[in-house]
């Protein structure tokens, strides 16, 4: 049975970017790791749901379900979603033993990267027509975690740094 591991964070702070970096470093070594990339799942899997707080839980209800019917499949399963809610990260931890890893960063930091332009759509005059009213962290609830088993602050270490830390700590924990 593979290991599940729940990234959460704000947007642009690196989930994705880390839960590729260790695909591709699994495949290197012949470990098998997937990705459930919660940008992605939100096209198929979870697009009937919206951004209220029940949407959010049945989201993460939805991804820890499909990654734990997955798990016995590969090494190593990475869910890369936001998961703002306590509450959502203690019942991955509960139902499916899903560690939880917390990529933190400065919300200046997160501004100024803004990958996707969602910051710069959330800090649009409210009357703007391309307002984005829910950008967790910003204008909707980020609850920090109580318990992250890893915390990796994104905008101190680079991407080969937080890649390297992820994986001594997978080690250390006998996951890999």
């Amino acid at each position: 049975m593979g290991h599940i591991v729940q990234f959460t964070g704000l947007s642009g702070v690196g989930k994705t970017t880390l839960s590729n970096a260790l695909l591709k470093w699994g495949q290197e070594r012949h470990l098998k790791v997937m990705v459930i990339d919660g940008d992605v799942y939100r096209q198929t899997l979870c697009k009937d749901l919206g951004f209220s707080r029940a949407d959010r839980l049945e989201n993460i209800n939805r991804l820890g379900a499909y990654a734990w019917s997955v798990a016995t499949d590969y090494d190593l399963v990475c869910i890369a979603a936001i998961n703002p809610f306590e509450e959502g990260r203690t019942g991955l931890r509960q139902q499916y033993g899903a560690i939880l890893v917390w990529l933190r960063c400065k919300l200046e930091t997160l501004i100024s990267r803004d990958p996707k332009g969602l910051y710069r759509k959330a800090l649009l005059p409210d009357t703007h027509p391309d307002k984005l009213h829910n950008l967790t962290g910003l204008n909707d609830t980020f609850e920090e975690p109580a318990r992250a088993d890893l915390v990796l602050d994104t905008d101190k270490l680079n991407p080969e740094q937080v890649l390297e830390a992820m994986v001594a700590f997978l080690k250390e924990r006998q996951f890999i």
